[in-house]
């Protein structure tokens, strides 16, 4: 799948971020635990080199949870400072540690020369995976406009978290070209490419394909499909025979059943799935 998508807002983003950035002291990266891989902007790990960072798993209760921890275990393999984040599971006071702790050396340098720092934080990542939702949760109110399709946030926002912490909501950056093609196919699984831009239809037999790989018998269950599991072409169509989507003459809605797919796996109501396994200890994270 060849999906070439950069909207113009996100080029100014990407201007802005690059001007921000000298003003910020940590960046936090939000990527989907679903997805760990794709889910990341090489473009934003480049522009964040030589920042702190710390790289947030969000939505990791629509993951597997043995998955993440194997993820979560490479990426402190690689110095990398990660953590697995629930939005509905109290996360919220460990990401503010972890940023205290990233931090703690800038603010007792500062509070030596009798300055009490405010700490600045930039929180970036790829279009709809949760940024905002993770502000309003450390906030503890709504203040940033959060949405379930990617391009909510559409210029950059100034959030205070206490009188000394205070984050940035960036909107969400794609890089100019996916060439790589699987990593394109996963950012549309998740949402983060508009679906109106893409055959929907193909999207969703692709992501049943990866679906039944990985937890075979929820998606027989939750669709009602029955054996033997057709190739990838007809499971949009065994979809429809086993949910009933049916067109006036019986007629197989195929283009209801692609919706359906996508939808609920974004959900997460084919329980907890992760689809990209950490890569072996001896090889690199982009970085």
């Amino acid at each position: 799948m060849q999906i070439q998508w950069y909207p113009g807002h996100m080029a100014r983003a990407k201007r802005l971020l690059g001007d921000q950035l000298k003003r910020v002291d940590v960046v936090i990266e939000l990527c989907d635990a679903r997805l760990p891989y794709s889910s990341r902007n090489p473009e934003l790990i480049s522009l964040a080199r030589g920042k702190r960072r710390l790289l947030i798993l969000g939505k990791a209760d629509l993951a597997d949870g043995a998955a993440t921890s194997r993820w979560l275990s490479y990426f402190a393999a690689h110095n990398q400072e990660a953590m697995a984040y629930d939005a509905s599971r109290g996360k919220a006071k460990e990401a503010l540690r972890r940023i205290e702790k990233l931090t703690a050396p800038l603010v007792e340098k500062q509070a030596a020369r009798g300055v009490k720092k405010t700490v600045r934080c930039m929180v970036v990542g790829v279009p709809n995976v949760g940024k905002s939702t993770f502000i309003n949760r450390l906030n503890g109110t709504p203040v940033a406009v959060v949405g379930d399709r990617p391009g909510v946030t559409r210029s950059n926002q100034w959030v205070r978290i206490s009188p000394y912490l205070e984050l940035l909501d960036t909107p969400g950056l794609l890089w100019p070209r996916l060439d790589d093609k699987t990593a394109a196919q996963h950012l549309a699984w998740l949402g983060t490419i508009r679906d109106q831009i893409l055959d929907t239809e193909a999207l969703a037999a692709s992501l049943l394909e990866a679906m039944l790989q990985s937890r075979p018998e929820a998606v027989i269950d939750r669709f009602h499909l029955k054996q033997p599991l057709p190739e990838t072409p007809e499971l949009l169509e065994a979809v429809c025979r086993g949910r009933g989507f049916l067109l006036s003459g019986g007629v197989l809605d195929t283009e209801r059943a692609a919706s359906i797919v996508l939808d609920e796996f974004r959900a997460g109501k084919l329980g907890r799935l992760t689809l990209e396994e950490a890569p072996c200890e001896k090889q690199q994270p982009s970085d």
